[in-house]
């Protein structure tokens, strides 16, 4: 038997054999093509991603820095209104939602931070530094230092609402629109890592492990037919040689015995209506 030290699926050599193995061929082909399509697709996504990363990042500083200095005037203009903001707390005011977006077959987490209720610190520094307070919570209002890790912790237990309280929540709202859509594209960095790291493994098990098998398997198929089809050939012609020497034995053995058969019906079939020797029969 050909083939066996070659790694190739069990399955008896036959036409029909042949016929399924090239369609799971065909088949696993169009799925590498589909699976390579999916890859580029979603690495073209994940540079996008890592580029908008970067660029929130830098902005971030930006923010952070413009924030720190509006939280440091305020605290100097109406002291510290920590125990106020703490006090007014009734209800989340920002939560961050999420919901799925669908890249190539890949869910995607994407957050949105939405305002609900009226400003609980509407009138925080009307005595003093009101000016300073209002402009804090505009500044503020783009940073959160911790969102982005909340995001992230509670996207794994798929919790689509998320609240803060407290001064924090006052002071990291003019940021929170930058974390939020610095953790979406974190949170999307990673699974597409995933996503690409298990395709790329699909695509390569493809390529290098199931094509291969079942190319190996379309050979021996193919060889093994074609060594039945010599070993009836061979087969036949043996048969054939068998038949004509004992047709010769036999012709040898009736002119040892004196019979002589003519030569032109030597070949032919014998006719049995040319029987003489079988006896009428009478009915009574």
């Amino acid at each position: 038997m050909s083939g066996g030290g070659k790694d190739r699926i069990a399955v008896f050599p036959s036409r029909m054999a042949q016929t399924v193995m090239k369609t799971r061929l065909k088949g696993a082909q169009k799925g590498h093509s589909l699976l390579k399509k999916k890859a580029d697709a979603l690495n073209m996504r994940f540079r996008d991603i890592l580029k908008k990363i970067v660029e929130n990042k830098v902005l971030m500083g930006e923010v952070m820095k413009e924030a720190a200095f509006s939280l440091a005037e305020a605290k100097f203009t109406a002291g510290d209104f920590s125990h106020t903001v703490i006090q007014n707390v009734s209800q989340a005011q920002y939560r961050v939602r999420m919901k799925k977006e669908n890249v190539v077959g890949v869910m995607l987490p994407v957050f949105d931070a939405t305002a609900e209720g009226p400003d609980a610190y509407d009138l925080t520094g009307l005595g003093k530094g009101g000016a300073n307070i209002a402009k804090l919570k505009k500044n503020y209002n783009k940073v959160g230092s911790s969102i982005g890790f909340y995001l992230q912790y509670f996207t794994k237990y798929n919790i689509s609402t998320l609240s803060w309280r407290g001064e924090n929540v006052h002071g990291f709202f003019q940021a929170i629109e930058l974390l939020v859509e610095l953790a979406t594209l974190q949170t999307c960095f990673i699974t597409l890592d995933e996503a690409i790291k298990v395709t790329n493994r699909r695509v390569n098990a493809i390529e290098h492990v199931i094509i291969p098998r079942i190319e190996n398997t379309l050979t021996y198929i193919v060889t093994e037919l074609d060594e039945m089809e010599r070993e009836e050939f061979f087969r036949m012609k043996k048969i054939q040689a068998n038949k004509k020497k004992q047709k010769e034995l036999e012709a040898a053995e009736r002119a040892a015995a004196g019979v002589d058969i003519p030569a032109e019906t030597e070949n032919q079939p014998r006719n049995l209506l040319a029987n003489e020797d079988d006896l009428p029969v009478l009915f009574n």
